[in-house]
């Protein structure tokens, strides 16, 4: 998600109303939930592709593109974020929306030609698809007709003009999370990060953040296979730092906590900073880790959209179905609202934005988003909020 912390105007289109609440600056969506998305990349498809499917019998046409075919867990995200998808719409109460459900199976070639079939079929916007690989093969076919694309890939170098992300960047945890540890007078700064494409952006963001917050970095380092070797050698340097960054899956973060404090580091003369991937509960049962703050979505938007879920459907959604939901409730609340200019650039950007499941968002011009996050602390029992998530963005 993202700190909120950018000005604008929270009063915009403030009287606006939708049947699912008040507006910030269009709609607010309903009960979303998540971290980053672990579908980060396609697989082979399995199986034959589904039919095609439409929902509703609005007259605003969307498009929703997702990998329904696709192989293992994909499969299973994609149907789980139709499911919310379709639940979004029953819960908007008749809106003027009729869904066009495309298969790519997990694959650009796949995207491509779903995205064909929805354009020519008269879609406004699509929605999707889920991985980064298949994003610009959607995007190459949208821009030329001026139809915006909500993508749900983390992989920001995808978004762009018309291209815009509902998904949980990392580099809105790592926002949220350093802006409220140098509220707390946190000064210096360590870092000790994945050598992959997420350790990456996260490094990018993070020395960003501290430079915006007029802090330093006092040590940094980062693992590949020798992950006991980078614990020690950060273990070293950390007598200047009063704050550390580990960003990982929950499993990792917990295995090189316990490798920093074997390699003589006292975690607890340190506060530990994390993003939503903490909320695992690997992170909950270590003991290093406790006391620990992350930033994330207050999980009571996640409870109450994922009871309803269970409701309609018997099971439990994947953490990434609210991001489904919110879309097609976002395009259900423009498209009752805002006219012939529904899915413009300039309504899409509202720098006011838009509430959903997991509290606020906004999309920004280049395509990325900005989130309202919770700040939480680790404690055996879970992730406890002690500083709740935004109501509006401002100043």
């Amino acid at each position: 998600m993202a700190g909120p912390h950018d000005s604008s105007s929270n009063n915009r289109g403030a009287t606006r109303r939708t049947v699912a609440g008040l507006i910030l600056g269009a709609p607010l969506l309903g009960a979303c939930a998540g971290m980053s998305s672990p579908f980060s990349s396609a697989t082979a498809p399995s199986g034959p592709p589904q039919q095609p499917a439409a929902v509703g019998s609005g007259q605003v046409k969307v498009g929703l593109i997702l990998p329904l075919s696709g192989s293992g867990n994909a499969a299973v995200a994609a149907q789980s974020m139709r499911n919310a998808a379709e639940m979004a719409l029953a819960e908007f109460q008749n809106p003027n929306v009729q869904l066009l459900i495309k298969d790519d199976a997990g694959t650009a070639q796949g995207a491509s030609s779903a995205a064909q079939q929805a354009l020519d079929e008269g879609v406004e916007i699509i929605l999707g698809p889920l991985f980064a690989t298949s994003v610009p093969a959607v995007a190459a076919l949208a821009r030329p007709r001026n139809v915006s694309v909500i993508a749900f890939s983390t992989d920001s170098s995808v978004a762009g003009r018309g291209v815009y992300l509902l998904s949980f960047l990392p580099e809105s945890d790592v926002n949220r999370i350093v802006d409220y540890a140098a509220g707390t007078g946190k000064r210096s700064y360590a870092a000790l990060l994945p050598e992959n494409a997420y350790g990456n952006v996260v490094e990018v963001a993070f020395k960003q953040a501290v430079g915006r917050k007029n802090g330093r970095v006092a040590a940094f380092e980062k693992y590949g296979a020798d992950r006991a070797g980078s614990a020690r050698n950060l273990a070293q340097q950390l007598g200047g730092a009063d704050a550390l960054m580990l960003a990982d899956d929950g499993e990792t973060v917990a295995a090189m906590a316990d490798a920093l404090t074997a390699a003589g580091a006292n975690l607890r003369n340190i506060q530990l900073l994390g993003t939503g991937l903490w909320d695992n509960p690997r992170v909950f049962g270590s003991a290093a880790m406790q006391g620990g703050l992350y930033a994330a979505p207050d999980p009571a938007g996640f409870r109450a959209f994922a009871g309803r879920y269970r409701a309609k459907f018997g099971g439990d959604p994947v953490r990434t179905a609210t991001l489904a939901y919110d879309a097609v409730a976002l395009v259900a609340a423009l498209a009752r609202t805002q006219g012939g200019q529904r899915f413009a650039p300039e309504v899409l950007t509202n720098p006011s934005g838009f509430a959903g499941i997991d509290g606020l968002f906004r999309f920004r011009p280049d395509g990325s988003n900005e989130r309202g996050l919770a700040i939480m602390r680790v404690g055996s029992g879970g992730g406890t909020p002690v500083a709740g998530s935004p109501k509006s963005f401002g100043a």
